[in-house]
């Protein structure tokens, strides 16, 4: 990885919420795809925002719609209120998006309360740690990332619980937050690793420690990278192994399996380091992303930047 150290905080903001959406709507097309699939539609390296599957070129899945919604609800809620923000899933999931998880329609749709849904799915199904909580994470970073890293985490994980019952799923969205937090700040996200792992709960640290360590790639997943541990670990990867947004970008949905959210997350963490400037314009004009539920609302880059921009303005400072 290479730091982009003439990127302001203004750009680190910018790149982390529409590189997350960039990132989603480049790997939408080739989700399930086998490893290969970016570099054999791509053998130049040139990707372009080629659509596919259903999506148009360009265009933003479940992944970054949520994210809007986290958004949106934390500025207009001046917070974290969860009731609000849970209210909004469900008229989102009412609204039939192309693209839901199972996991994540399950909690919205089954008609339980806000503060119960996730944990009674968990109770039922004893699997709960999807990537679910990681892709939307981009517009909560952003907005916790001045409060510090133990609350950032905190915040993260309330987020998280929200769809999933699962620990694992909290603890990794946590440490994404974190990571955010410190490339909005101009500072190393794989050298913070440590120091987040010191935050996460006793009973998930080594596993987590296993996926985040230098010498992890994605060849040694033991689970699907729909999975939060791999997902995660994937994104840190390509970060780690390239040394600039495409090629991490690039590196991601050419691992194949869940490309569209392990490309959203790497985006989030790329475009924070690299800033809105290393985006290129080839993937930033055609991305659009419409919001299920919302009378066809449709956001564009310009909205994107706009939010990312309130949401680090109006975002909670330190006590």
């Amino acid at each position: 990885m290479t730091q982009r150290t003439s990127a302001d905080r203004g750009e680190r903001v910018a790149g982390a919420v529409v590189g997350s959406a960039v990132g989603d709507a480049l790997g939408a097309p080739f989700e399930f795809g086998l490893a290969g699939v970016f570099t054999a539609r791509f053998p130049d390296g040139v990707g372009t925002m080629c659509g596919g599957g259903g999506w148009d070129p360009g265009e933003a899945t479940d992944d970054t719609q949520m994210a809007v919604l986290v958004g949106e609800s934390l500025l207009e809620r001046a917070g974290l209120d969860l009731p609000d923000l849970f209210d909004r899933f469900r008229r989102w999931a009412a609204g039939e998006p192309k693209d839901i998880g199972l996991q994540t329609e399950d909690v919205l749709t089954g008609g339980e309360p806000w503060d119960r849904a996730a944990a009674l799915h968990f109770q039922v199904n004893g699997r709960a740690a999807g990537n679910g909580s990681l892709m939307r994470a981009a517009t909560s970073a952003v907005y916790f990332a001045r409060s510090g890293r133990t609350p950032t985490m905190a915040a993260a994980r309330r987020i998280a619980a929200l769809t999933h019952g699962d620990r694992a799923a909290w603890e990794g969205t946590a440490v994404l937050h974190e990571l955010v937090r410190v490339a909005l700040a101009g500072g190393d996200p794989l050298a913070a690793v440590p120091k987040a792992l010191a935050e996460v709960h006793a009973d998930h640290r080594d596993r987590w420690a296993t996926v985040l360590a230098p010498d992890w790639r994605p060849d040694l997943a033991t689970e699907f990278n729909g999975a939060v541990w791999p997902c995660l670990g994937t994104a840190l990867w390509a970060l780690r192994t390239t040394d600039g947004f495409e090629r991490a970008l690039a590196a991601a949905v050419d691992v194949g399996g869940d490309t569209d959210t392990v490309a959203a997350v790497t985006g989030g963490l790329a475009g924070a380091v690299y800033g809105i400037g290393a985006v290129p314009a080839r993937w930033t004009e055609p991305l659009h992303v419409p919001l299920p539920g919302w009378a066809g609302r449709r956001l564009d880059t310009a909205d994107l930047t706009a939010l990312a921009e309130r949401l680090d303005a109006e975002g909670p400072r330190p006590v």
